[in-house]
């Protein structure tokens, strides 16, 4: 799901109270606006500045999933929340502010790492929930502001409980879900932009080289997991591995567009669900992967 970050920044200070006017209503109304006055004061409470968030914290953000945000309200976990804090970093840089989209490039490719830390498993992700980001704005930078949150955020709906899960899962599953991470991360963070093959033929060489360097990681990682689904998924991603390298040393467009195809073909997510079962991991593929493979 393509979720667009939001930004902090020191402008837009504003926090939601609802206030309980006196008059000559009915205990019906007069109950409601009790009601109402209690939400608003308990929302008006749980607002902390977005400098504040912690990793772990569940909150809703005040406004639209995007644009410059300085408070959020904290909710606790069990409540129905629309984000949650799963990681961050500082941006080791000084001096003049590097721009938006130097800024947006250094979040997306450290936060996948972070997220991953704190919620190996991405299929067991509520539906509709992306990846985002809080970063630093022009205006926060020139107070030294320098810290990216990465956060696991839902444009529509909200969904409860914690999304950590790293501290649940044994050696086995973790050891499955780095690899099995890296591989697809390989092959999207090194998506050409174009769908021109001819025309970029270096670029997606560049990728299959990419991809079977992680599959073959994967692939060693995998000898010392037990099972026999999860032997029979090695073999495969082996196999798909030799196909991205046949793709990757290809001497031209056809004999790469052959290996390319099925190399694709062999990392098809739904591959692995019997692996995963074996495991004790989520077995839903998720529905942006099924589509990609589906098409």
């Amino acid at each position: 799901m393509a979720v667009r970050p939001p930004y902090r920044s020191l402008r837009g200070l504003s926090a939601v109270v609802a206030v309980l006017a006196a008059g000559a209503v009915g205990c019906s109304d007069v109950s409601e606006a009790v009601d109402s006055a209690k939400d608003g004061a308990k929302k008006a409470a749980r607002q902390r500045s977005v400098f504040s968030l912690d990793v772990g914290d569940c909150y809703n953000p005040n406004g639209k999933a995007e644009g410059e945000a300085y408070l959020v309200e904290i909710v606790p976990c069990d409540e129905a929340h629309q984000g949650q804090v799963v990681g961050e970093f500082a941006i080791r840089q000084g001096g003049k502010f590097p721009g938006e989209d130097a800024v947006t490039t250094i979040a997306d490719t450290r936060c996948p790492a972070e997220a991953q830390k704190f919620a190996p498993d991405t299929w067991a992700l509520p539906q509709g929930v992306g990846l985002s980001y809080y970063t630093p704005t022009a205006e926060s930078w020139a107070t030294n502001d320098r810290l990216v949150t990465c956060t696991y955020s839902t444009e529509k709906g909200t969904f409860k409980g914690s999304l950590a899960t790293a501290k649940t899962l044994g050696p086995e599953q973790l050891t499955y879900l780095e690899g099995s991470n890296a591989v697809y991360e390989a092959l999207w963070a090194n998506q050409p932009e174009t769908d021109d093959v001819e025309g970029d033929l270096d670029g997606y060489q560049a990728q299959a080289k990419a991809v079977a360097a992680a599959l073959d990681t994967h692939v060693e990682g995998l000898k010392g997991v037990k099972g026999s689904e999860v032997g029979t998924l090695r073999g495969t991603l082996a196999e798909a591995a030799g196909e991205w390298r046949k793709a990757a040393n290809a001497a031209d467009l056809d004999t790469f567009y052959v290996a390319y195809d099925a190399g694709f073909t062999l990392i098809d997510p739904d591959k692995s669900v019997a692996a995963r079962k074996e495991l004790g991991l989520a077995t839903t593929v998720p529905a942006d992967e099924a589509e990609v493979w589906a098409g």
